[in-house]
Formats: structure tokens, C-alpha cells, sequence
């Protein structure tokens, strides 16, 4: 073992100094050369072979309703950040450690564990809103700008680590992948981001204005900072068995606490609104605003002047106002696909207590679940009566839809989706979910069906490894294997093996049958993706799997 972690370990760390933010003591001087080192465009590289390694070995959690939301929610209060104009990609992780990072190039993740650990919406939003601070306030690139520049390793160093592993002679090497990057990742996302006072008061109070300008509640930093603190003074005792991941880079003091609750404060009278709260001893404070008369907000406040009219935050409504209206359902969603199993999930569901005080969403939860679990007739029942009780709810009415496919009622499920699909014909999650059913009747008609459903998302779906994924198995049923072809290798691409990627579009391009259209978009590819599978090889770094071969 001894011969693989060294040399993980030293890839490792030069992977965490990229996203490591600098250990100043002060903040950052107006001519901060941050920004030189790395390119904006070399930071999105970067951010995107992250996200393909992390894909690759099964930390992403990928699901159309759930990613629809957490851009949603992300993209909102980006918009609503000091940098509007900065790009940001948020995804989801499986892990339910509580926990969120952002790296290089706008990347922002979130466990699953810190929504499942989350009373409200408000709060997610707190927490993507700090992690957005950090971002435009470039704390994560000065980390990479303080690093030795012969230190600094290629964008796709990370590969390396798990490649290092993977040499070992030993029969268990991909448990030892398994293992270097986990460490990798638990090192760039959790010990390695160890911001300064400064930052942190500095993504708090940026944050916060973020949160208000978005029309979240202003108090929800400090009411998940409150639920940190008390999962860390139980320690073992909660759900999860340990003390928060996040309270590792993101330490919370009393102090940190009080600062966040007058900042919400200070927002609350320059808005010229109170809130009154209630305490309830068996769940969280229920709390209403009261109105008063309304100061002028001044530029460091709620308003942006750097936004448009139109995403301007409206000072007429309510702080909580702002949030997308799916947070019980996506919380839900996430704690069944988060599961180990499904079963597990529907365990989880029963252990909650008396079934008769489920709220909609847990019912929700727990029938998805079933339907998981293959027990698709239990959960087309309580899906059926959730649907009457909230009619045209999408998310209830794809897994309804889902549900009958698999209980044998195609004519009825194709009914929910082509409905579904007139109300909103270039929705991402409709189209994903109505092709992955299709694609379980595995014949020609339905792979053309499906076709046809994803070719108007192509254009905007180059970077969606999912959609890739889908769209290869339409092609391969529908008797396409070109476009199958293109779409396999794009999807190994995103997945973190552009080695793999570049062999399937070569063998590709010797097909006799390729017209100049095709020809060209292959061609095209294999000139992006050749450059840096040749940076790889020159560092010694080749795809295992085909070194097998």
C-alpha cells in the first residue's frame, strides 16, 4: 500500500492547492493579481474534469427533477451576487456527509446530506449563497495564485491520482481507485479549504445581501450555522454518526453566529420589515413578517445596481417569497436516491413514525421509493391519490407515469407523458425520464419515439452526460449507430475517459457508410479531445482499460 498512496498523496495535494484559497490574514488589495496564474478558461477546465472524475466513480448523484431545482435555486441567487455575470455549474452528491465546496471555475457542490439536514429552503440557499460569495470574491483562485507555480499540476492531475492507484499489482486496485479518490476529493473539498476569518466574514456578509437581494430569508445563514453547532455538540449522536464535514472548513462560532443574525437584522430595518417568531419545542420556530415603513435601501443592501430591472429583487414582498416551491419534494427525492438501496430507503420511511402524519412530499418520497424498489403498483396507488389532491404537479405525474410503464400500462403512461410534453416540449426532465421508459421496451419503434424526443435538445446538451447517455441507447435502437457512436463516445468524454473517447470516434471514422455531415462532427471532435489525451500521455497517464486490452 505503501507504493500507492505516496504517490497519490503528492498528486493529491497539488489537486487541493488548486482549490485551497490563500491563508491570508487580511483581504484581498484592489490590485490582486488573482486571475493571472489561471485563465478563466483554464478554471473551467479544471472544474469540468473534476466533475467528469467525480461522475466517472459515482459521487454525482444525476437526476433531471433534481438538478432542474438546484440550478434553479443556484441560478437565482447567482444572478442576485455581486458578480452576476460570473458562470457557475451546481451539482448534487451522493454522500450524505453534510457538506458543500466551490472550486475553480464556478463549480459549486452540495451533499445530499446538507439538504436532507435543512428545515427550509432558506437555508440551502444560505449556504449556496456563502459558497457563491467565495467564488466572486475569487477566495478559491488566490489559494491556486499562492501555490508554487512549478507545483501547479495539469488540469487533469486528479486522473492521475486514481491512475496511480489503479498500477497496483494487487488484485483489489480498483478499491484502491476507489480509495485515492476519495481521498483526493475528502482532502481538495473538506481539509484543504481552509478559509480565513476574513473570508469567511467577508462570503458571510456577501452572502447574506445575496439572500435578500434573492428574497430568501436573511436570518437562514445563521439558522443553519445554529443547526451546525448542534450537530456538532451531538456529534455522534445525530443521524449521520459524525460531526458535519462542513464545519471543517466552514468552523461556526457564537460569535460568527451573532455577527450573521445582526447583518439579517440590519437588512430587515433598512427593508422596514420585522420578523416575529415563535418557538415551537417539537420543530422548527414559525415565524411571520410584520410591515413597517419602508427605508431607502441603501446600494450595499438588497439591490443590485448591477442587475437588470428585471431580476431585481421585489422590496414590495416578503423575505421567503423567493423560493422555487419544491424544496419538501427535492428533499425527499434526494433521501430515496441517496439510499444505499431502496429498500433501505423505504425502511428509513417506516422508522419515521406514524404514517397517517406524512406530509405530501414523504409520501411522495416513500412511494418513489417503491417504485425503486420495484413495487410499482404500491406506488402508482399513493402517486394517483397524490395527483388528485395536487393536479398537474410535474414531479408527481412523471412517477406516476413511470410507475404504470413498469406495472404494465404503457397506453396509460405514454398518455401522462405526451400531455406533459405539449404543456412544456423542451423540458429536460419530461424528455430524459419519457426516453429512459422508452428505452426499457428496447425495440425500434420506441428507440425512434425517443429519438425524436431528445434531437431538440442536442443543440443545448453537448456537456450533458446524462442526455448522452440516453440518447446513444435511442440511436442503438432505432438502428442509428453513427449517432449511437458519436453520443457513446461523447458520454466516456464526460465520464472522465477522453482516451476511451478518442479510440470509439477513430473506429468511428472508418465506417465506410459516414456521409460529409457526420464525417465533419467527428473529425471535429477527435481535433478538441486529441490535445489532451497527448498532454496525458505525456505525464505517463493512461486509460487503464485499455491498457488491459
Amino acid at each position: 500500500m505503501r507504493r500507492i498512496v505516496l504517490p497519490v498523496a503528492a498528486l493529491t495535494i497539488a489537486v487541493a492547492s488548486l482549490c485551497a484559497p490563500a491563508q491570508e490574514s487580511r483581504l484581498p488589495d484592489i490590485g490582486s493579481s488573482a486571475g493571472e496564474l489561471l485563465s478563466p478558461r483554464q478554471q473551467e477546465e479544471y472544474g469540468a474534469m473534476m466533475l467528469a472524475q467525480l461522475r466517472h466513480y459515482d459521487y454525482l448523484l444525476e437526476d433531471p427533477l433534481i438538478d432542474s431545482w438546484l440550478d434553479t435555486l443556484g441560478t437565482r441567487l447567482a444572478a442576485n451576487s455581486d458578480q452576476p455575470k460570473q458562470p457557475f455549474t451546481f451539482f448534487m452528491l451522493r454522500e450524505r456527509q453534510i457538506n458543500a465546496f466551490a472550486t475553480l471555475g464556478g463549480y459549486i457542490g452540495v451533499n445530499s446530506g446538507l439538504i436532507l439536514a435543512a428545515d427550509k429552503e432558506d437555508e440551502v440557499a444560505g449556504v449556496l449563497s456563502h459558497e457563491i460569495a467565495h467564488v466572486t470574491q475569487q477566495h478559491v483562485l488566490r489559494g491556486a495564485e499562492r501555490a508554487q507555480r512549478d507545483q501547479l499540476p495539469i488540469l487533469l492531475a486528479m486522473l492521475g491520482a486514481i491512475v496511480a492507484a489503479q498500477a497496483s499489482n494487487s488484485n483489489s486496485s480498483d478499491d484502491a481507485a476507489q480509495a485515492a479518490m476519495a481521498g483526493a476529493m475528502g482532502l481538495m473539498q473538506q481539509r484543504q479549504i481552509n478559509y480565513t476569518r476574513a473570508n469567511e466574514s467577508e462570503a458571510d456578509r456577501l452572502g447574506i445581501q445575496t439572500l435578500a437581494r434573492s428574497d430568501y430569508e436573511p436570518e437562514a445563514m445563521a439558522d443553519f450555522f445554529t443547526i451546525m453547532q448542534a450537530r456538532s455538540r451531538s456529534n455522534g449522536a445525530n443521524y449521520w454518526g459524525e460531526s458535519p464535514d462542513w464545519l471543517m472548513t466552514h468552523p461556526v462560532t457564537i460569535t460568527r453566529i451573532t455577527e450573521a443574525k445582526d447583518r439579517a437584522a440590519r437588512i430587515r430595518r433598512e427593508r422596514g420589515t420585522s420578523q416575529v417568531c415563535v418557538r415551537d419545542p417539537d420543530g422548527p420556530a414559525q415565524c411571520e413578517e410584520e410591515s413597517a415603513p419602508r427605508a431607502q435601501f441603501p446600494s450595499d443592501g438588497a439591490v443590485n445596481p448591477l442587475l437588470p430591472a428585471s431580476l431585481q429583487a421585489n422590496l414590495g414582498t416578503a423575505f421567503g417569497a423567493g423560493g422555487t416551491g419544491r424544496f419538501d419534494y427535492a428533499r425527499e427525492r434526494l433521501r430515496v436516491l441517496s439510499a444505499n438501496t431502496p429498500s433501505d430507503a423505504i425502511r428509513e420511511y417506516e422508522q419515521m413514525g406514524d404514517a397517517s402524519k406524512r406530509t405530501d412530499a414523504q409520501r411522495y418520497g416513500l412511494a418513489y421509493a417503491q417504485l425503486r424498489a420495484n413495487q410499482p403498483a404500491a406506488a402508482a396507488t399513493t402517486l394517483d391519490t397524490l395527483l388528485q389532491k395536487n393536479p398537474g404537479d410535474v414531479w408527481i405525474t412523471l412517477a406516476l407515469a413511470e410507475a404504470e410503464s413498469k406495472s404494465g400500462k404503457a397506453a396509460s403512461a405514454d398518455a401522462r407523458f405526451e400531455s406533459l410534453l405539449r404543456q412544456t416540449p423542451r423540458n429536460r426532465a419530461v424528455v430524459l425520464s419519457y426516453a429512459d421508459v422508452l428505452a426499457e421496451r428496447g425495440n425500434a419503434a420506441a428507440g425512434r419515439r425517443a429519438q425524436e424526443l431528445l434531437r431538440p435538445l442536442l443543440g443545448s446538451s453537448a456537456n450533458d452526460a446524462q442526455f448522452q447517455r440516453v440518447f446513444a441507447r435511442a440511436c442503438d435502437m432505432a438502428g442509428d449507430p453513427v449517432r449511437a457512436g458519436e453520443a457513446y463516445a461523447e458520454a466516456a468524454y464526460l465520464n472522465g475517459r477522453p482516451e476511451q473517447a478518442l479510440v470509439q470516434l477513430n473506429t468511428l471514422k472508418r465506417r465506410s457508410d459516414l456521409d460529409y455531415y457526420a464525417r465533419a462532427r467527428i473529425e471535429a471532435r477527435i481535433a478538441a479531445i486529441t490535445p489532451t489525451v497527448l498532454e496525458l500521455k505525456r505525464q505517463g497517464i493512461r486509460d487503464e482499460d485499455l491498457r488491459r486490452r
